[in-house]
């Protein structure tokens, strides 16, 4: 049974979608409208735009739209239901009984239970004789029992069945441990435990979930550190560790460290807003995610090869999210949970200072120049000056680009507008490269060739403008929906999927539904909501009458009737078309 629309017209009237947003992406007023940068794609001029008039957002840098509704959905990676709920609760809404809840937000549910129960489970076994072994790594590390039990830290016992023999004690079945990720198919049929002999770090969202699993191996077993794949519930490109209590400090800074240990290290030290990927590179998802709850980022990765590769990836994606970005280097080679153990009591005043006295990422990434380029030799300079202007380049504050200009032409003895003059250049190349990109696929999008959820509009551009802008009225001037439901039926429409959308609006019309994205993102998928909002947005400055209505419906039934003609000539036998063709040219006469 789905949701009452008189409750959904409540939630939309109580989930301002400005108020909804800017809670989680900065945002400026532009005319009617609002503008930001987009939290679903990394870019650097604001694309990502909110119409607070109907409800409605779209981004024209990744095109993703959608209504308040759905853009909970991608944002907090829930599915439709459990973001309706997520609405509700923060509206003071009672959500009404129904059965749609029994499918994907069950299945939802039904795992967070099941890894709730794993992480206990894991837990009681480090603190039982069986979980010695793991317990002595971790005291080893110098955790206390009070951040084992923060952290809810466990072991995985060495057999292959224990934690699956325990959930189905407790209820769960097989293929719910295995579509968990926390158990696997084995050769036999059966269910095998995925960790077995590890110290377990449970992964806490948000909202205080267990989603998900890493595993350190104790020994020499490969792999070093094993994590649950991607789930329901689990996303890993989106995920970091301990962010569930980094965002309760509400600090400007987070610390981006390499792994769980360091992080567990850092927030025992005193530094609770320490954070870490989850075994794999940081993402543009990630990178977003941080700059939702910070303005600021201290890169702490290892010193190694594999940590100052790392590091040179994730200062352009940070950047990017808007953050300003710092890179502390750690003496000797250290990573910074040996770092602080080193120090004793000392640790946590040594770490400070170090934070403290951290460069920016400029400064980084100059010095890591200088190492590769030694100044005393011609050739190394100008190499050394290449990559400088190049760096200089992609800042984008020009007061920025000033100040390092100045230091080199200091340090190098070149004049600071020749070094600026070269950053110029090499700008305006990037931007000229970036607008052509741009162009081509502006282009594409024109004539339809990326249209995935629409296919028949390359082939039928005149009709599926019409199509496109007569949804878009109807959307918004209630009065134009029911004369254009009077006017038309589904089969003048020409596109398949606009055909769809046009049926979704009647139905819901002929119920006596406010026509909204709200109103019919429960029958759309997420891409299909996104074109929607898209038709929305390329019409929302617009105005539209019933002349133009009337002059939209002209339009599709000239080119149905078109089209129908085409079909006819093509099913013809040459005789029929023949035929045909003789009738037309004795009626011209």
């Amino acid at each position: 049974m789905p949701l009452p629309d008189s409750f959904l017209q409540e939630l939309k009237l109580r989930s301002d979608i400005a108020d909804v947003v800017s809670s989680y992406v900065t945002l400026r007023r532009s005319g009617r409208n609002l503008v930001g940068l987009c939290p679903f794609h990394g870019e650097k001029t604001p694309s990502f735009n909110v119409y607070p008039d109907n409800g409605s957002f779209y981004c024209f840098g990744c095109h993703v739209g959608g209504d308040v509704i759905s853009f909970v959905r991608k944002i907090e990676k829930l599915d439709y239901l459990e973001a309706v709920r997520f609405l509700a609760d923060r509206a003071g809404l009672q959500m009404p009984e129904s059965r749609a809840d029994d499918g994907m937000a069950a299945q939802r549910r039904r795992m967070l239970e099941l890894n709730r129960e794993t992480a206990r489970y894991y837990h009681a076994v480090l603190n039982s004789d069986v979980g010695r072994e793991g317990m002595e790594y971790l005291r080893g590390r110098a955790l206390t029992l009070k951040t084992i039990r923060h952290f809810g830290l466990g072991f995985a016992p060495p057999g292959r069945f224990a934690l699956v023999n325990h959930l189905r004690d407790k209820g769960f079945t097989e293929e719910e441990a295995i579509r968990a990720n926390v158990a696997f198919r084995g050769r036999n049929g059966g269910a095998v435990d995925r960790f077995f002999n590890r110290v377990m770090f449970p992964i806490i969202d948000l909202r205080g979930n267990v989603i998900a699993f890493g595993g350190r191996v104790l020994g020499d077993g490969k792999p070093k550190y094993l994590n649950t794949s991607d789930t329901l519930v689990f996303h890993k490109s989106g995920s970091l560790f301990a962010l569930n209590f980094a965002k309760n400090e509400q600090a400007d800074r987070l610390i981006l460290a390499e792994g769980y240990m360091d992080v567990i290290s850092l927030h025992q030290a005193g530094f609770p807003t320490a954070v870490a990927t989850l075994g794999t590179s940081l993402t543009d998802e990630q990178a977003r995610l941080m700059a939702r709850y910070a303005k600021e980022v201290v890169l702490c990765y290892d010193a190694d090869e594999a940590g100052q590769n790392a590091t040179a990836r994730a200062i352009p994606m940070l950047r990017a999210a808007g953050l300003l970005v710092k890179v502390l280097a750690v003496p000797n080679g250290k990573d910074p949970d040996e770092f602080i153990r080193s120090y004793g009591d000392q640790g946590y005043a040594r770490f400070k200072s170090l934070l403290d006295s951290t460069g920016n990422d400029v400064e980084y990434r100059l010095q890591k120049l200088r190492q590769a380029h030694p100044l005393d030799e011609p050739a190394e300079r100008v190499a050394f000056l290449t990559g400088a202007a190049e760096l200089i380049a992609g800042l984008q504050n020009r007061i920025e680009q000033e100040v390092y200009a100045g230091r080199l032409a200091e340090e190098t003895g070149v004049d600071r507008s020749a070094i600026l003059r070269q950053a110029d250049s090499i700008a305006r190349k990037r931007r000229g490269e970036e607008k052509k990109k741009e162009f081509r696929e502006f282009q594409r999008d024109a004539v339809g060739l990326r249209d995935r959820v629409n296919p028949d509009k390359s082939s039928n551009l005149r009709a599926a403008a019409a199509e496109e802008a007569l949804l878009s009225a109807m959307l918004r001037y209630p009065e134009l929906a029911q004369l254009a439901a009077g006017l038309l039926s589904p089969d003048d429409f020409v596109t398949a999927f606009n055909r769809r959308v046009f049926q979704t609006l009647t139905q819901k019309l002929a119920a006596g539904t406010e026509l909204s994205l709200s109103a019919v993102s429960a029958d759309l998928s997420e891409d299909e909501l996104s074109s929607v909002a898209r038709m929305m947005a390329r019409y929302h400055d617009v105005p539209a009458s019933e002349r133009d209505v009337k002059e939209y419906i002209q339009v599709l039934k000239s080119e149905q009737a078109a089209l129908r003609v085409r079909q006819t000539a093509a099913e013809s036998q040459p005789q029929e078309l023949l035929s045909y063709l003789e009738s037309l040219r004795n009626q011209k006469k």
